[in-house]
């Protein structure tokens, strides 16, 4: 041995056949352990972190496969072979002649512009500068645009240019009359005025002559009317802001955000297009609260509080317009945008919670009972996809004025043939009366001796409309006749002793085959069929008599008496009597939605069919029964 004294370890063996091994094999980097242990380091850092050795293998192969599955997906993992990563403007002025006569001869047709700086008066003592490292914009409605970016201006302006011969502004109509260092004025246009529009009706001769034969009298216009009539001024309450006139939309649109935000992610979503590079979390950042904030705004005019399926249909409809926003790792690009959402709808309500805005505040813990001071605790909002669940006051109005509109209809409700009078009154006080109910909870009788117009067949499905924004019997009727003919024959096919009841139900049309008749047994079969009672429902009396001896025992019950004519009844109260069943059904859900009542435990699926089937109301989401039934009969 050469060093006998020095104490070898195998490694300096090694070095012995090192260089037989690369004559054989090449270089040995590609042999190289290094890379096998930083492999294992990851099998290690996971057995660490789980800290259970139940099955390890398999719990390592599939925190392996997870990993790979990561980044396969991950844009970034497969690059091109030439690749841009930093990319900056220069103008074409600052490059030397000779690069400027080529790119001249390679463009011939481009114009190349050189910078331009203006002087922008905004105000007699607000004076600034606006460089335009593209030249002046071809259009005034671009350079109208670029001010408007540039200096964050909401109002509305005209842009006048500094005239060299007269040496005064003038109105801006062609950015020919620009050039570098003009003065140009930012001129604020003065609000316009609220546009009148007026419903002309026929005037007939008999009228003009009615007319100038009476004395004149004055007639006073009454500011608050909103009778709903074709040739009458509608001032409703869906007018003021709070009160929402349409429900959530099939497709969610998204906004439009801050200019210079829309600059940015346009030019994102080019370089998406050309090299498929996503927009980097450094450049998102400051874009975050700009897009978040609008597409809150956009959220809240549909609903203060989003289910988890809205807000994930807001996410993917961002990421679609805005395919730079995508987010490598989700399963839909999106994951992390509708938790972003989530959060930032909690601050947004809480926000609105500070101004007041009455549909948020009423879940402050403050004006909750102690009992119930949690924040997830009996919250009131919206469940059964109501739109304006509980609105805020008509401009102008308040508690106390409200109240006594409410004195006045009762008043009016004494009256004959003053519909049109009760009607205009209901709508003004709609928000007065949701106060009551979703505050407060009051018993039926007591709710009909302070609202006696609301139970009205007419007024139940205009306060339904209000609160929903859809028509209840004319829906609830049109898709009950459409799914009938299916319905029937999806529940021929049921066996057992729900098939020998549904059975004898349809033999219930060898009596009577009227439309009415057809749709109370397509609704009997619908309740069974679901694997609910009818009697839950349903319940046939003799006489009146003996519905009255039973009206105290009954929570929400459609009493049926002798000839077939039904009656509503709600907490041992009448509510609607002498229509028939198909309508009593319809009218029920409009009691449930106008008394902010819960669906009776017994019967929670037929009125979730009532509600996503035949109203069409946040049918996307349904219980697996629901579901199964939309799909066999549309």
């Amino acid at each position: 041995m050469v060093f006998p004294e020095q104490h070898l370890i195998p490694k300096h063996h090694f070095l012995e056949h090192y260089p037989e091994l690369i004559r054989a094999y090449g270089p040995l980097v590609s042999l190289w352990t290094m890379r096998f242990e930083a492999k294992h380091s990851f099998f290690k850092r996971v057995v660490r972190h789980t800290r259970s050795f139940r099955n390890i293998l398999l719990s390592l192969a599939m925190k392996h496969q997870l990993l790979l599955a990561y980044n396969q997906h991950d844009s970034r993992a497969v690059r091109p072979l030439l690749q841009a990563t930093t990319l900056s403007t220069v103008d074409v002025s600052v490059l030397r002649e000779d690069i400027q006569e080529a790119l001249q001869d390679k463009f011939p047709g481009c114009i190349m512009s050189k910078p331009a700086q203006l002087r922008v008066i905004l105000a007699d003592h607000d004076v600034r500068k606006v460089v335009l490292p593209s030249g002046i914009p071809e259009t005034v409605d671009d350079l109208h645009s670029v001010i408007r970016d540039t200096f964050y201006i909401a109002r509305d302006f005209s842009l006048h240019y500094k005239d060299v011969d007269f040496d005064e502004f003038f109105t801006l109509y062609s950015t020919t009359d620009l050039k570098d260092k003009d003065t140009i004025k930012v001129v604020f246009l003065q609000d316009q005025e609220p546009a009148i529009t007026l419903n002309l009706t026929d005037v007939t001769n008999t009228d003009v002559t009615n007319m100038t034969d009476q004395p004149c009298e004055e007639h006073y216009v009454d500011d608050t009317a909103s009778v709903s009539t074709d040739d009458t001024l509608i001032l409703s309450s869906e007018d003021s802001p709070g009160h929402r006139s349409k429900r959530w939309p099939a497709q969610f649109s998204i906004p439009s955000f801050s200019g210079l935000t829309e600059i940015q992610i346009q030019s994102a979503n080019e370089r998406f297009k050309k090299y498929g590079t996503l927009l980097t979390t450094k450049d998102l950042i400051p874009l975050l609260p700009d897009i978040l904030g609008k597409l809150a705004e956009a959220i809240y005019e549909y609903t203060a509080y989003p289910s988890s399926l809205q807000i994930g249909e807001v996410a993917e409809a961002l990421t679609q317009k805005h395919p730079c926003l995508k987010e490598p790792g989700s399963f839909n690009g999106s994951y992390g945008w509708a938790q972003r959402l989530k959060y930032k709808m909690n601050n947004f309500r809480s926000k609105l919670r500070g101004l007041g805005c009455p549909e948020v505040k009423v879940n402050s813990l403050k004006r909750k009972q102690t009992y119930d001071q949690y924040p997830a605790k009996n919250l009131k909002k919206p469940k059964k996809a109501e739109v304006n669940y509980l609105p805020p006051h008509v401009q102008g109005e308040s508690t106390a004025s409200l109240e006594k509109e409410r004195v006045e209809l009762l008043s009016e409700m004494m009256k004959r043939d003053n519909s049109k009078v009760v009607a205009q009154k209901m709508a003004k006080t709609f928000s007065l009366r949701r106060e009551e109910i979703v505050k407060e909870v009051p018993a039926i009788s007591d709710c009909m001796k302070r609202w006696p117009a609301l139970f009205t067949e007419a007024q139940i499905s205009e306060e339904f409309k209000r609160i929903t924004t859809v028509s209840l019997e004319s829906t609830f009727l049109a898709k009950l006749d459409q799914c009938t003919p299916k319905l029937m024959a999806l529940t021929q096919s049921k066996g057992g002793a729900a098939g020998l009841k549904i059975r004898h139900i349809k033999d219930m049309l060898l009596e009577d085959n009227t439309v009415e008749r057809r749709r109370e047994i397509a609704i009997r079969c619908l309740i069974v069929y679901l694997g609910e009672k009818e009697e839950d429902l349903f319940k046939q009396y003799r006489d009146v008599e003996e519905l009255d001896a039973d009206l105290a025992m009954q929570v929400m019950k459609i009493a049926i008496i002798g000839d077939g004519r039904a009656t509503i009844v709600v907490e041992g109260t009448k509510i609607l009597q002498g229509i028939d069943v198909a309508r009593s059904c319809a009218l029920l859900m409009g009691v449930i939605y106008a008394l902010n009542l819960s669906y009776p435990k017994q019967l929670k699926f037929t009125f979730e069919a009532f509600q996503k089937l035949c109203l069409e109301l946040d049918g996307q989401k349904a219980s697996s029964k629901v579901m199964n039934l939309k799909y066999g009969i549309f």
